[in-house]
């Protein structure tokens, strides 16, 4: 072989070796170390696989399956195959509608109203003032407060001898709001309110200070208001604040049982008889496997759907540039 003038000869031996050496390892150890990655993911998800099968795969089979049998009244007999029959019998009935808008009614006056409050006293304590550290742990204190105390704390205000807010109502020594059908639902709606208002003002809170200054700044030597800065500016970046709120407000509400059960059970009339507190009914007071099962399947499908709803339509408004 001539080498060319002024380039180093190259031996035959390298040249030969170089082609395999770019070329990487053989196919046999490419398709091996594939077959080693693919098993450590495996490994890696089989933890969080096996959680799912056993705490939500499994029960929502089980739930299907019992669904297809009706619960006999008397226990030890034999559950009778109904089949799809009970699916129909039971969310074809005026209880099932009846929990289904008792529910819809409490998401909606919860849910907006608990982010409305939670962003206001968020833009109250963004303020940069002496002491304001004092006010967000106050505003956000209800976070550490469980179902049950704030249930018994507005069970004690709204009681008809000694409750503070009956007194302000004009409710002393007659009937609660708690046992009138009119007002039943709304005393539990500010009972969740309060005891989620910290959650929101916590989400609300993270959400403005991730607003950049510099935009504020920019839009007030504009000209622009502080309304106008709120509006113009604040609110479409707090868009994936807003949109997670809702989402996450929207289940935890369709999922309301403590307050509930402690103070109305469901009643008066029905008139707070959230789907949960059917669910819990139908399996632990009636008896019912069957229909509680059913009742079960079809929170999850509304729940599924809403929060499908709610990503499809709201997303589209919400801006994640900074």
């Amino acid at each position: 072989m001539t080498a060319v003038p002024g380039t180093p000869a190259v031996a035959p031996d390298a040249l030969r070796r170089a082609p395999a050496s770019a070329a990487g390892a053989p196919p046999h150890r490419r398709v091996q170390r594939k077959v080693r990655e693919a098993l450590l993911g495996y490994a890696l998800v089989l933890p969080s696989l096996v959680v799912f099968g056993v705490f939500v795969f499994y029960p929502f089979a089980k739930n299907f399956w019992l669904g297809l049998y009706r619960t006999p009244p008397f226990p030890g007999l034999p559950r009778e195959y109904a089949g799809l029959d009970q699916y129909r019998d039971v969310l074809g009935s005026d209880e099932f509608w009846n929990s289904f808008w008792v529910t819809v009614r409490f998401v909606l006056l919860t849910v907006p109203a608990g982010i409305v409050l939670g962003l206001a006293l968020a833009v109250l304590a963004h303020q940069r003032l002496r002491g304001i550290a004092i006010y967000r742990t106050i505003f956000s204190s209800t976070v550490a407060t469980s179902v049950a105390v704030a249930s018994v704390i507005f069970f004690t205000l709204l009681n008809p001898q000694i409750g503070l807010f009956t007194y302000w109502l004009g409710r002393e020594g007659g009937l609660s709001p708690l046992d009138d059908p009119d007002t039943a639902l709304y005393a539990v709606s500010v009972t969740t309110i309060w005891q989620n208002l910290g959650l929101a003002f916590i989400l609300m809170s993270a959400g403005l200070q991730a607003v950049p200054d510099e935009l504020l700044e920019a839009a007030r030597v504009d000209g622009a208001g502080v309304w106008r800065r709120f509006r113009r500016v604040t609110l479409p970046l707090l868009g994936p604040t807003l949109l997670f709120a809702i989402v996450v407000g929207s289940i935890l509400a369709f999922q309301a049982f403590g307050q509930i059960d402690l103070l109305t059970e469901g009643g008066p009339e029905d008139r707070t008889n959230v789907l949960v507190y059917a669910i819990y009914t139908a399996v632990f007071k009636e008896g019912n496997e069957g229909k509680g099962a059913i009742l079960a399947i079809a929170l999850f499908v509304i729940t599924l759907v809403l929060t499908l709803v709610q990503l499809r339509f709201l997303e589209r408004r919400v801006t994640y540039e900074r």
